[in-house]
């Protein structure tokens, strides 16, 4: 008896080409300030945009995919209204397939306060079909860098902070 191994068939994990939005009933976005192992302060943060453009190999086979999120509010210090803080995006640059497709890392750029920030995001692929993709994931920045570098502060308030953690959920259909 000989053992004959089939080739199978793997399945992108991106969505078809095309341009994919997030409704935003179908996005969560949490702001999470650590301090060592203990988290300090946790709040939401309102994604008003996002979007992933996967593009067509055969019309453009360098193309790589494209993620671009757009917060309202991670900039905010408390009681300042949402309407005059100034909306913070963050576009990546690659997008790497990791664990046969079962994750995503995303390296990019946040662009806080008119600095351009490094940012890594590794995303887990929770459900994705042909015409729609659900990704939970996180970005864990260096608060101390992030405030030299932008001045970001998570509050009015001072509170002892080491790295901040950016939980993003979203559907893209």
């Amino acid at each position: 008896m000989t053992t004959v191994t089939l080739p199978t068939a793997t399945a992108s994990v991106l969505p078809l080409p095309g341009r994919y939005a997030v409704a935003p009933d179908r996005s969560l976005v949490e702001l999470t300030t650590w301090y060592g192992p203990l988290p300090t302060r946790r709040r939401r943060v309102t994604l008003t945009d996002a979007s992933l453009t996967v593009p067509d190999p055969l019309d453009e086979p360098e193309e790589l995919p494209s993620l671009r999120f757009e917060f309202a509010g991670l900039d905010q210090a408390d009681g300042t209204p949402a309407t005059h803080v100034a909306l913070t995006t963050l576009i990546s640059d690659t997008v790497e397939l990791l664990d046969g497709g079962g994750k995503l890392q995303v390296t990019g750029d946040l662009n806080l306060r008119g600095v351009r920030f490094p940012a890594l995001l590794r995303f887990r692929v929770v459900e994705r079909a042909d015409d729609r993709l659900l990704v939970v994931g996180t970005a864990r920045l260096p608060y101390r860098l992030l405030r030299r570098a932008t001045g970001f502060r998570p509050g009015r308030l001072p509170r002892p902070a080491t790295r901040l953690r950016l939980l993003v959920a979203a559907e893209f259909a």
